[in-house]
């Protein structure tokens, strides 16, 4: 059981360094549009994404990366956020987020 809790602990973790790297890399247009709690829904709602889509079965091209549609993955962050009654979010807003999103998840060089 330990195990698990260190797992959900570290996954808090991620996802809040993943929710600062998103705040302090958005457009100043976007900066405060945002709160902690949508951000975070977000994320989740992006995973869910992932697997649907199946985006993490996809496989990497010659560099490793794998093709994600940031437009598409926005639309249905959109659509479910508005299903969800979190907010009418902007996809092209959403779009900023989500490439944000993958800039923090990316390797360290």
């Amino acid at each position: 059981m330990a195990q698990l809790d260190d797992e959900l602990l570290q996954d808090a973790a991620d996802d809040a360094r993943t929710v600062a790297y998103i705040q302090g890399h958005l457009p100043q247009e976007l900066q405060g549009r945002f709160t902690e709690e949508q951000l975070y829904y977000i994320l989740d709602t992006v995973v869910e994404y992932y697997a649907e889509s199946g985006v993490l079965e996809a496989e990497p091209d010659e560099d490793g990366y794998v093709n994600i549609d940031i437009e598409e993955a926005a639309a249905y962050v959109a659509k479910q956020a508005k299903r969800d009654g979190i907010g009418d979010l902007d996809p092209a807003d959403l779009a900023f987020i989500l490439e944000a999103e993958a800039d923090c998840n990316l390797p360290q060089e």
